[in-house]
């Protein structure tokens, strides 16, 4: 898995509990990212539904959700793979945008990216192998990048990671069936049919993945296009049809709340967290179509970029970070029954006291809910 905001590695042992008590035979992960989650609801033996806007994540789902380990050739993947590892390095496009202008790159491996990457527009397009040949070049590139995990910026000076060479590797598959949908979850959610289980983890503020890794979604459409700014983001981040409905303070609960009640999910799994737009009451608001909804909390770490600290250009150390740690909320409504099913044997600590449950949960007006920690 590429490094990744937001990454819900932490709460998958969670999830994955969730997805197997409720005996999840059909699964959605609404905005999958990396498809970190939809793999663990694949383990589980679910068929997976794996939606996002992003081009790369759409290369991840069809390589992690939609592909049966059972059925790929191995050993055309193989060769595949040997072949494109031996290509000699070639600069083009993505040397000089992300090596040389920018330094998300050390050029020796931005060369053999761009050879790479030509190679499987060339020889591999359209064919079973393109999405897992890119899946492994993404994750060989994100192995060998010089930033703390975002787009936006660069380390000041080469992390020590940036001078290993690129290595191509098979993606880790798994055995089974799913889908992998590209668009807008607003437009999507209506009309995805009927699950066991939905897993919501919308983005929660103003920081918009399409800026955040616009270095993935450039190597994916291999378009070339023109960029601006210190970070040679593509130019196409500043049209309105890029941005989000859930980037935008006014817009987003509006926008939640629609994707939530369109929805149609025996169990629903929302996730969230305490430097969100809307409260914890808010999203059991949000829920409370379905007949019992509780809150799960969970501390912990922040993005690492707030453990650095925010310096300006000149690399001088500016401003200060407010605090280090947060809490990530699961929300989990749907029948009385099943809710109490899955909710046992959760991992982790018991429940907290209703006192302590209650200073952990701003805000919250629900009867219904209760908090676990961990």
């Amino acid at each position: 898995m590429i490094k990744y905001l937001g990454s819900k590695r932490r709460l998958v042992p969670v999830l994955e509990h969730l997805a197997r008590a409720a005996g999840a035979r059909r699964a959605l992960d609404l905005f999958t990212g990396t498809t970190r989650v939809a793999q663990a609801f694949k383990r589980q033996g679910a068929v997976v539904t794996a939606v996002d806007t992003a081009r790369y994540a759409e290369v991840f789902a069809r390589s992690y959700v939609a592909t049966d380990a059972e059925v790929v050739d191995r050993c055309r993947l193989a060769a595949a793979l040997d072949h494109l590892q031996h290509l000699p390095g070639e600069p083009g496009y993505f040397t000089e945008t992300f090596c040389v202008r920018s330094r998300f790159f050390q050029p020796h491996n931005g060369a053999r990216v761009d050879a790479i990457r030509q190679a499987i527009a060339d020889e591999f397009a359209g064919s079973p192998l393109e999405p897992l040949l890119l899946t492994s070049l993404l994750e060989a590139a994100d192995r060998v990048d010089s930033t703390t995990g975002l787009q936006m910026a660069y380390v000041k000076e080469w992390a020590p990671r940036s001078y290993r060479p690129l290595e191509l590797r098979a993606p880790v598959l798994l055995p089974g069936q799913g889908r992998a949908l590209r668009g807008d979850a607003c437009a999507l959610a209506p009309t995805l049919g009927s699950f066991d289980l939905a897993y919501l983890d919308p983005p929660y503020n103003q920081h918009r993945y399409f800026t955040n890794y616009h270095v993935w979604e450039t190597l994916v459409a291999w378009d070339a296009p023109a960029h601006y700014g210190v970070a040679c983001k593509r130019v196409d981040s500043r049209d309105p049809s890029t941005r989000s409905p859930f980037n935008a303070k006014r817009a987003m609960p509006a926008a939640l709340a629609k994707v939530v009640a369109d929805v149609d999910c025996e169990l629903l799994i929302l996730s969230y967290n305490d430097e969100a737009w809307v409260t914890v009451g808010e999203l059991e608001e949000m829920c409370a179509h379905h007949s019992e909804v509780r809150v799960l909390a969970y501390d912990s770490a922040r993005y690492v970029g707030a453990r650095i600290g925010i310096h300006d250009p000149s690399g001088r150390r500016v401003g200060t970070v407010s605090h280090l740690r947060n809490r990530e909320y699961l929300v989990v409504a749907g029948p009385p029954a099943t809710v109490r099913r899955v909710l046992e044997g959760l991992p982790g600590p018991p429940a907290p006291s209703p006192r302590a449950a209650a200073r952990a949960r701003p805000r919250a007006r629900s009867a219904r809910s209760a908090v676990v920690d961990r």
